[in-house]
């Protein structure tokens, strides 16, 4: 089974970039979504092979369309671009400082993917992979599982954002799994990018996550849809 043509959004640094290089190494045409144009160009530059910058701002709509009337065919989409800028609790956070994450970590996905699907509709075995968090899975924030959620309610809009991201995973897999799509979310842990300050200073390397999330990106057609994966390979728990 050959995949020959993946675009992973938030792809100028971070996993993003790190999925990118993977797939590259792979034989893949790989579209390098960069919402800034210089650093795209950059990384496209220091990726090598057969990379192609793709502006997309996952927020911008006129953006999406455009960058989506530019791939025709498309076998793997990598949902990483995402925004966490806040750690406050829920009785300490506003509807703005929600709309403002949910709008990246949500809505830019769903947009994004909907904009791809009729690339993605050419391929013979389309592929999906969102990058959630351990930190959206309502079953470690009631039950904490240390490797990932934090203790109390902190981060909530970025938390919230992953646990509504992890449902549109589920949604959008089984309204495609007729059409042999595969769809399933990765949790890559804490992360030494520029996520957040926590991340940079203490988190894991992100080539370690992207590993996980190419796994995904070229399932066979046995493989599974609708499941939520930690970086290790084990199943997360809704």
């Amino acid at each position: 089974m050959k995949h020959s043509t993946a675009l992973v959004t938030g792809a100028n640094k971070g996993i993003g970039k790190e999925i990118a290089r993977l797939l590259i190494a792979a034989g893949m045409t790989v579209h390098v979504g960069s919402r800034d144009t210089e650093r795209g160009r950059r990384a496209v530059e220091e990726l090598g092979g057969d990379a192609r910058l793709v502006r997309l701002d996952v927020t911008d709509s006129a953006c999406i369309a455009e960058a989506a009337g530019t791939v025709s065919t498309l076998d793997v989409l990598v949902n990483n671009a995402g925004l966490s800028d806040s750690f406050a609790e829920a009785p300490d956070s506003g509807a703005e400082e929600f709309r403002r994450v949910h709008e990246t970590n949500v809505f830019g996905v769903l947009e994004v993917t909907n904009a791809f699907l009729p690339a993605l509709r050419r391929s013979d075995h389309p592929r999906v992979v969102n990058v959630s968090s351990g930190t959206g899975s309502l079953t470690w924030s009631t039950n904490t599982n240390p490797r990932f959620a934090t203790g109390g309610g902190g981060a909530a809009a970025y938390r919230t954002s992953k646990a509504a991201l992890n449902a549109l995973t589920v949604l959008h897999a089984q309204s495609l799994s007729g059409e042999g799509f595969k769809v399933n979310a990765l949790a890559p842990g804490l992360r030494a990018t520029e996520l957040n300050d926590r991340a940079a200073s203490d988190g894991g390397d992100p080539a370690e996550a992207a590993e996980q999330a190419v796994r995904l990106a070229l399932l066979d057609d046995d493989g599974p849809s609708g499941e939520f994966f930690s970086w290790d390979g084990t199943t997360v728990p809704w």
